[in-house]
């Protein structure tokens, strides 16, 4: 289990398939808690943690420091359902979210811009998790 994250978050970190090197995108990440503990087990791998709040990403970022500053982690302030990758920004072997309406069916036309986004942002093989599963499942984009 991984410290400091409630038992829910760690068990969403542990389901992950992360290697040391996945590149990873969190979306609707609050304070950063899962993102820093995905961080903790990359080695020359890579979490971006995004949230449509500027508060969280305040939160997120004033709590990563080290991981910032190792170079495993990153914070930026965007809404999923606008999200792209920045220029000659590779893409994401895995994404996660956990409560994000855009994702889990509570707001549909927001899903809609979501997906089509996080499709143009994964990495050839890349896969997408979500909540609601045991403790995740996997959301299939192009389908």
């Amino acid at each position: 289990m991984t410290a400091r994250l409630s038992p829910r978050l760690a068990a969403v970190v542990d389901a992950l398939p992360l290697t040391s090197a996945s590149r990873v995108l969190e979306v609707g990440c609050g304070p950063g808690a899962a993102s820093r503990a995905v961080a903790q087990r990359l080695e020359t791998g890579f979490v971006l943690a995004i949230d449509r709040s500027a508060a969280a990403i305040a939160q997120a970022r004033a709590g990563s420091k080290a991981e910032i500053a190792s170079g495993r982690m990153g914070v930026r302030c965007v809404a999923v359902e606008s999200f792209v990758l920045e220029p000659g920004e590779p893409g994401f072997d895995i994404v996660f979210a956990v409560r994000v309406g855009a994702l889990d069916g509570r707001h549909p036309a927001a899903g809609r811009r979501a997906r089509g986004r996080l499709l143009a942002a994964l990495a050839p093989g890349g896969r997408v998790f979500i909540d609601g599963g045991d403790p995740l499942r996997e959301l299939f984009l192009d389908s």
